[in-house]
């Protein structure tokens, strides 16, 4: 049999040298090179109420589904860390770091458990030096918690196949569970797992075997909804059903426009889909878009057809799971035919991230393995086609690095604007306005409370702070840096005295007025 390069031989110093490597590329320069917006501010906002106030969330972060949440667990697990923070957003996104440089470990293992060692190397590998990865360690948002969540259902779930063992189901469901919590639309990767669960029992024999999975499975299941959806039904029987009213009239108003006509949108979406965590953004580089996605394409065609054991069976389930998602997403989620340059992107399907990692990894295995000792051209063929394509994927994602201070400047910035803000404003109450108004000030919110200015309503407040974006200039109707704060605040009155104006980034203007009798 053909021998593994020494560098994949001990699997412990593979999986070491990925995490000190995932670590030394997502915790170098973070305070800066993560982007600081309003979800940022609104985030830290109410983990700072929660781990410091005593107010428990029954709501996580807003969606763009009208005004329906996220999960609430998505600040219970990051609570720990701003707790020990001191509710510190340099704690906070450190943790989401760590739980990036984690999804790198448990990729690792599942394509090590399903395609061998080389596979292990080569998914832990891709995941560890991808720009999409990197990027989604390094700031403070829902969805960068859900490459480790969707790794660990993928762990628990072939780990509970092969190995058939029942308890595993519980860390699969788990996993699940908490990757509908951060994203609404995580509930996707839901029927994939169950369809595994029902394969798995459908094997066993009929008795007390197939009641241990279906237990473990539907049961713990169950048990992980009522406790994750607590909070929700909370929150809905103390609001008079505010979610449930909301995702009505959302619905009502027709959800979101429609860009593309259904084929149209499943085929960019599912290009979308395979080739974000290989290759970024699909507009930055389309070429190496299609390029990546084909690759995934045909690895997953071949090894469903030439793979034996449970590789084969994750293939086509893997195959299946990104046919079924692709699918759905382009309908449920129109907004993914469309691109907003300058914002997050592609968060609705980063559930499916480490999928792709370990098909790239199943499939360099594969080759790798291609010929045996039989057959040396071809395995010289194979080995040098996986070793050109692991070294043009490395290379790609390498040369594209963020920058060590992100295009807006990071939370430090934000830090900053807020201190030249206090020494305007004094002890004075603040009101905050966005513009464009749908979009809150939170991103300058945050540290003005976090030093200690209380944000009231504008009939409240001695002073008013306008933070103005200029992505968004030709929905506000006017550019930011002057005219259309003037046109927001209206003639003189009770804001009367500009004292300030200041760029905080490129893209963020920040104006703030006194009171006419201040």
């Amino acid at each position: 049999m053909a021998r593994l390069p020494a560098c994949v031989r001990d699997d412990r110093w593979v999986l070491v040298g990925l995490l000190a490597l995932a670590a030394v590329l997502r915790l170098a320069d973070l305070p800066t090179r993560g982007t600081w917006d309003a979800d940022q501010g609104h985030d830290m906002l109410v983990l700072r109420a929660f781990v410091v106030d005593g107010q428990v969330p029954l709501l996580g972060p807003p969606t763009s589904i009208g005004d329906v949440h996220h999960g609430a667990w998505y600040y219970y697990l990051l609570a720990p860390a701003a707790a020990l923070g001191g509710a510190a957003p340099e704690v906070v996104v450190g943790a989401i770091a760590m739980a990036g440089v984690a999804a790198v470990g448990v990729t690792w293992w599942v394509g090590r458990f399903l395609g061998g060692s080389v596979a292990g190397f080569v998914a832990g590998l891709a995941m560890t030096v991808s720009v999409t990865a990197i990027e989604e360690s390094t700031f403070i948002w829902n969805p960068n918690l859900i490459p480790l969540a969707s790794a660990l259902a993928l762990a628990g779930m072939w780990r509970a196949w092969a190995t058939r063992r029942a308890r595993w189901w519980l860390l699969a469901f788990a996993g699940v569970v908490v990757t509908m919590q951060l994203h609404v639309l995580g509930v996707v990767l839901l029927p994939p797992v169950v369809a595994v669960l029902v394969a798995d029992a459908r094997r066993r024999p009929t008795g007390p075997e197939r009641a241990a999975v279906l237990r473990a499975g539907l049961g713990g299941l169950a048990v992980l909804l009522v406790v994750a959806y607590t909070p929700l039904v909370v929150n809905e029987l103390t609001t008079g059903f505010s979610e449930t009213q909301a995702l009505l009239a959302y619905l009502r108003d027709g959800g979101e426009p429609v860009a593309l006509d259904p084929l149209a949108r499943i085929l960019f979406v599912g290009i979308r889909g395979l080739s974000w965590p290989l290759t970024g953004l699909v507009t930055d580089a389309l070429v190496a878009a299609v390029v990546a996605s084909a690759a995934v394409i045909a690895i997953l065609a071949w090894r469903s057809r030439a793979a034996k054991g449970s590789e084969r069976t994750a293939a086509r389930w893997m195959a299946a799971t990104l046919a079924w998602s692709t699918i759905v997403l382009a309908l449920a989620a129109p907004s993914l035919a469309t691109v907003t340059p300058g914002l997050p992107n592609d968060h609705y399907h980063s559930f499916l991230d480490p999928l792709v990692f370990v098909v790239v990894g199943m499939g360099a295995g594969a080759l790798w393995r291609a010929g045996g000792d039989r057959d040396r051209s071809l395995r010289t063929l194979a080995r040098g086609a996986a070793a050109i394509g692991v070294g043009a994927l490395v290379t790609f994602n390498i040369l594209r690095l963020p920058p060590p201070v992100a295009p807006d400047e990071g939370w430090p910035a934000a830090r900053d604007a807020a201190d030249r803000i206090g020494g305007w404003v004094g002890d004075r109450p603040v009101a905050l306005l966005g513009l464009p108004e749908l979009k809150p000030a939170d991103a300058i919110g945050f540290p003005l409370v976090d030093r200690g200015v209380a944000i009231v309503p504008a009939a409240q407040a001695g002073a008013l702070v306008v933070v103005c974006d200029r992505l968004f200039e030709a929905a506000i109707g006017a550019a930011c840096g002057g005219p259309a704060e003037d046109a927001a605040v209206g003639p003189p009155g009770r804001f009367a005295v500009l004292v300030d104006r200041f760029d905080v980034s490129p893209r963020t203007s920040v104006s703030v007025y006194l009171g006419r009798d201040e």
